[in-house]
């Protein structure tokens, strides 16, 4: 615990779909620490941490359960989306990814990679050029966003029938929370809403929890679930394997571009705050 900033501890983190959740007694992780969660005959779910006699604070948001081991200052974020009552709501499972939880976030944020690591879904060759875009660090809500953000994509959607030049808008609630609101093939007016949730098991390896808020009646569920899990599946190869591990902090520790000011802007913010868990500068 000792090893742990205050920024990363006071969050609320999911750590299971509520469906997920099995009766009896099941172990989960978190930020280091061990969690034991039960859910008792009448469905009552309690969350103890190793070490610790009280049991954890639990929130219930979009599907998940939620828990603390620290203090958060604010409530979960709001998406205004996941109200209203004509989208979908596809939670796509959980993966595991040996790397660094903010690392997973950074990697949502980049769209250089689309053609590269998704290629002839969310980008191909020669279409590999990222547009200047607008990232701001939203002082009054204590947000990253990234607007005006455009990419031709072969397949934005499995609804998608044909390639169509893609506009984004990236938002960072809280350094392990991300999602995108990105052009919706059946609506000229509405956005489709993807969320990347990350549970930090330690600093190097996490889960992740996408869940998507859609206007799509025609496809199955399994057929969107697999979509999303074949795009995240494309993503965990190459996290596992970036160097370090870890996110760096350092300056200069990776050369950046004027496609990276997402990333840049996250990284300031992440400083700005005191995270060290899952960076370079995490202490020993």
């Amino acid at each position: 615990m000792k090893a742990i900033d205050r920024a990363s501890l006071d969050q609320w983190y999911p750590i299971e779909t509520e469906a997920d959740i099995p009766y009896g007694r099941t172990t989960n992780r978190l930020l280091g620490t061990d969690l034991l969660v039960i859910r008792a005959d009448d469905g009552t779910v309690t969350v103890l941490a190793e070490g610790q006699g009280l049991p954890l604070p639990l929130k219930r948001r979009y599907g998940y359960l939620w828990t603390t081991l620290g203090a958060p200052e604010k409530d979960i974020f709001a998406i205004a989306e996941a109200d209203e009552p004509d989208r979908r709501y596809v939670p796509c499972g959980a993966v595991t990814v040996r790397a660094s939880g903010l690392r997973i976030i950074e990697n949502f944020l980049d769209m250089a990679h689309f053609p590269f690591v998704h290629t002839d879904i969310l980008g191909s060759e020669p279409h590999t050029q990222v547009e200047e875009y607008n990232v701001e660090i939203r002082r009054d809500v204590d947000e990253v966003w990234a607007t005006n953000c455009r990419f031709f994509q072969p397949q934005a959607a499995l609804s998608a029938t044909d390639g169509l030049m893609t506009r984004y808008i990236y938002r960072v609630m809280t350094p392990f929370t991300t999602l995108l609101y990105k052009t919706c093939p059946n609506s000229e007016t509405r956005w489709d809403v993807i969320c990347l949730f990350v549970q930090p098991l330690d600093p190097d390896r996490c889960r992740a929890h996408p869940v998507m808020y859609l206007l799509d009646d025609q496809s199955t569920t399994a057929s969107l679930i697999q979509f999303q899990q074949l795009i995240f599946l494309q993503d965990r190869i190459i996290l596992e394997n970036q160097r370090p591990v870890l996110l760096p902090m350092e300056p200069r520790s990776e050369i950046p571009t004027r496609a990276d000011a997402s990333s840049i802007a996250y990284r300031r913010w992440l400083k700005e705050k005191g995270v060290t868990y899952g960076t370079s500068l995490q202490a020993a």
